[in-house]
């Protein structure tokens, strides 16, 4: 009997997974069947968009935290995929900082590039996966949501790609319950549009807060206030920004602070994170683990320790996004494979560890991404996965954070240059204060005269 592997998802670490075993087939070597199950009706995972919040069409939880008017919060340069370009996607270089639908476009480009569609099953949700006691197998259940039928396989390894940014962690506050106003967790916001000419409260202090929040500024917002538990955002805002210490209660639409002050405010948008959430799989296969650069019970970050027929992707906390997906991809392939040895579960559990002290040395959001850099290079060195200049990648980022620390408003307005490529990004045609349309073809069309604000040419990045 062949080898079968059930991929779960069809978000970008999924289709690394099945780019992964397609670029051994395509180098003449023999492999498994790949099956991928997708809930959505498309492939993309989070890059999807949809209008719906809590339960889907079938009775399914959203799994989308997407919105509407979302860019890029990083340069495109830093997680680009090594065998494929944006250049070779779109036919010329585009701006560092494409809206949602754009990377989506070149999410699946590649995936229709290399013919992988017909391996991915969509409209199926997992339901349950298991060890067979008697097989050994791993016995994977899935709805199908059309047919509204349960359907049971056998596969030799299971790969969960499930991402880790569906579960709201949604803490409570006093008041909450009888506010007057919009309450929701950054998972269900949609629409920045639905907050124009309003005082918005956002309780967080990290990338979702920052980027909901000038969005909703962005599209109209009358004032926009962060409430911060350990340290504030410290960006230099405009005026009708704020940043409070930790949400104390709210009495009607008062939202006091535990430094005495208060502030009158229309909506409340949790900012709060996510949970690593697995209810389809049982307490021996669970991972369990915050939003961390290196979670445990994970050997080089993607097999499970404890059973390593089991791999695990994308779980870390993200600097490297795309390109760090697929090194992971390549070496579980490889591990499932036997084509790189598995250590036995003292030595992985030895390996994890060390990596895990070593991310609880760092200090810094620059020695963090340094961290990152460290083990996708460890990731790319024991593969066949190209090295798409990965040290380079990390200066972009601390570039980046330079970026954002100049102009939090204005970086995405910043040029990057490909390191497939070397070509340096084109300025964008319209600032992104200004870009109030998100398509792909608005962003790929030409600039409108009454837009064309100069931009620093002196900050163009050239790493």
């Amino acid at each position: 009997m062949s080898m079968r592997i059930a991929v779960l998802g069809a978000g970008p670490s999924g289709l690394a997974m099945l780019r992964a075993f397609d670029s051994l087939r395509r180098q003449g070597h023999p492999v498994p069947e790949v099956v991928c199950y997708e809930k959505q009706a498309d492939l993309g995972g989070m890059w999807n968009y949809t209008w719906r919040t809590g339960l889907d069409a079938y009775g399914e939880p959203v799994h989308g935290s997407m919105y509407r008017y979302l860019w890029s919060n990083g340069p495109k340069e830093a997680l680009e995929f090594a065998d494929y370009s944006f250049e070779e996607h779109f036919g010329r270089p585009i701006g560092s900082y494409p809206p949602r639908a754009v990377l989506r476009d070149y999410i699946m480009g590649r995936i229709e590039r290399n013919g992988l569609r017909g391996q991915i099953r969509f409209n199926m949700a997992v339901h349950w996966v298991q060890r067979d006691p008697q097989t050994g197998r791993f016995q994977v259940t899935v709805r199908d949501l059309k047919a509204d039928s349960m359907v049971t396989e056998q596969f030799d390894h299971v790969v969960v790609a499930t991402g880790h940014f569906s579960t709201p962690h949604a803490p409570s506050f006093p008041g909450l319950e009888q506010f007057p106003g919009r309450v929701l967790h950054a998972h269900d916001f949609r629409d920045a549009c639905e907050f124009t000419d309003k005082d918005l409260l956002l309780v967080g202090s990290s990338y979702s807060a920052e980027d909901i929040g000038t969005q909703c500024y962005k599209y109209g917002a009358r004032t926009v206030t962060f409430s911060y538990r350990s340290r504030p955002l410290g960006y230099q805002w405009p005026a009708c920004f704020e940043e409070k210490p930790l949400l104390l209660r709210l009495d009607g639409n008062t939202a006091h602070f535990i430094d005495g002050s208060s502030k009158q405010v229309d909506a409340v948008v949790l900012c709060t994170g996510y949970r690593h959430h697995f209810p389809f799989l049982p307490d021996e296969l669970t991972l369990r683990t915050n939003n961390r650069l290196y979670p445990g019970q994970l050997y080089k970050g993607v097999a499970f320790i404890d059973d390593p027929g089991l791999i695990y992707l994308g779980m870390q906390d993200q600097y490297y996004t795309f390109n760090m997906f697929d090194a992971q991809a390549w070496l579980a392939r490889d591990l499932l494979l036997g084509r790189t040895p598995l250590p036995g579960h003292a030595q992985m559990q030895a390996d994890s560890l060390l990596w895990q002290q070593r991310e609880q040395a760092c200090s810094s959001a620059e020695q963090d991404i340094d961290f990152q850099a460290a083990y996708v290079r460890d990731l790319v060195d024991a593969t066949d996965y190209p090295d798409f200049g990965i040290e380079a990648v990390a200066e972009m980022f601390k570039q980046w954070k330079r970026d954002k620390k100049r102009d939090i408003l204005g970086y995405r307005n910043q040029q990057y240059r490909s390191l497939l490529t070397g070509n340096l990004a084109p300025v964008h045609h319209t600032p992104w204060m200004l870009a109030l349309d998100d398509s792909l073809p608005a962003f790929l069309g030409n600039r409108p005269e009454h837009l064309q604000v100069p931009i620093d040419q002196d900050q163009a990045v050239t790493a």
